[in-house]
């Protein structure tokens, strides 16, 4: 019965990094604002439930279960994808739970997207384009673009992240085509200054200060700015938002395995669900703040670039503890990633797993630092040591 077509007021979101980031500021933002707010997010970190908020709840694993039942009686065996059947649950249950605002993540590009068979959309976000999943998109950087701005709809706002020049032009000439009506780029939400406390944005010609998001990085900054010019584009359109409540969402959102600060007994260390080149260049931005005895626990699924990533990061680090995700088949083998290191001339050990990886780090090396990074599906399984 058609449940994409019964849908709160969508706020849809394409791009290659800072998805998840921004999703979270725009849903803490509306939180605090007092409104009800669906959320389709992925990958999730260590349980599907995480991809499915209802009305602000994570979903329970009974009604995910019932759901999923449900779709699958009604596809009927058909050939049908993991992503598809499960954004046809989600559209189910949000179209069956009410909520004043719909949050959706693309899973993978954007013109084919599962979540792409909506019809409308209130606010459009492409957030910064950069090389990811070439097997499936494309393998430069315009045509990963034409797949990310399949989202855009005629009736829409679009917000566009900070892209690079050549990117920049392309994506002003396609979206020239869809005459839109209000069309925000980084210009019209350019940051002027930050403080330990304080962010200064020029918002559409006019300057604000906003307060600094707990998130870590100087990217988490610029996805902040993003979720602000969301935030004040639903004021715009009618739908009321206080600043005050605006700088508490910012404040209190929490986005787990990204730069997400914990401790090895002493030692800080951090979980970073960076996975492409563009990922590495933010983790190597955060890494060079300062020039410590720094070590990373590295793992990967195999349809990345394990070594431009590594090449984007060697400088900032002493060296690499490889380790295979665990449970999945498709991750790098330790020796894979040990040859990619020896290639680099980065130091790198290995170890059979994450634990055996902390241990060896306390004992043997005592380093200033740890970073566990590489892969989303690593870092669900390392947070659950530190939980």
């Amino acid at each position: 019965n058609n449940p994409h077509l019964k849908l709160p007021p969508t706020i849809h979101i394409a791009g290659t990094n800072g998805k998840g980031s921004i999703l979270s500021f725009i849903q803490h933002i509306l939180k605090e604002n007092n409104y009800k707010v669906h959320c389709y997010i992925s990958p999730h970190l260590e349980s599907f439930e995480e991809r499915i908020i209802l009305s602000n709840k994570t979903i329970s694993k009974k009604k995910l279960y019932d759901t999923l039942t449900f779709v699958k009686q009604i596809n009927n065996k058909n050939p049908i994808t993991f992503f598809e059947i499960t954004t046809a649950a989600a559209f189910y249950l949000f179209s069956k739970s009410s909520a004043d605002f719909l949050i959706l993540e693309t899973g993978l590009g954007g013109r084919l997207d599962a979540t792409n068979v909506i019809k409308q959309s209130i606010i459009d976000i492409i957030t910064p384009i950069s090389l990811d999943h070439k097997e499936f998109l494309g393998t430069n950087l315009t045509k990963i673009a034409d797949e990310k701005l399949g989202i855009i709809k005629a009736s829409s706002s679009i917000i566009v992240g900070k892209q690079s020049k050549k990117i920049i032009s392309y994506i002003q000439k396609k979206i020239k085509k869809n005459r839109n009506k209000k069309l925000f780029y980084n210009r019209d939400f350019k940051i002027l200054k930050t403080t330990k406390k304080y962010i200064t944005l020029n918002l559409t010609n006019k300057k604000m200060k906003f307060n600094v998001p707990a998130l870590i990085g100087y990217h988490q900054i610029e996805n902040a700015s993003i979720a602000i010019t969301a935030a004040y584009e639903i004021k715009n359109l009618g739908h009321k938002l206080l600043y005050s409540l605006i700088n508490k969402g910012l404040v209190n959102t929490i986005w787990p395995g990204r730069l997400e600060k914990k401790y090895l007994k002493d030692i800080p260390l951090y979980f970073d669900g960076a996975h492409n080149i563009a990922g590495a260049k933010q983790l190597s931005n955060f890494l060079g703040q300062n020039n410590k005895n720094t070590w990373v626990i590295l793992g990967m699924l195999n349809n990345k670039d394990l070594y431009n990533f590594l090449n984007q990061i060697k400088n900032f680090i002493s060296g690499v503890i490889a380790v295979k995700i665990p449970k999945e088949k498709n991750s790098f083998s330790t020796q894979d990633i040990f040859s990619v290191c020896k290639k680099l001339k980065i130091r790198c050990i290995k170890q059979k797993n994450i634990k055996s990886a902390n241990h060896y780090l306390l004992e043997s090396i005592k380093p200033d630092r740890i970073i566990v990074t590489g892969s989303l599906y690593l870092i669900g399984k390392a947070r659950k040591l530190f939980v």
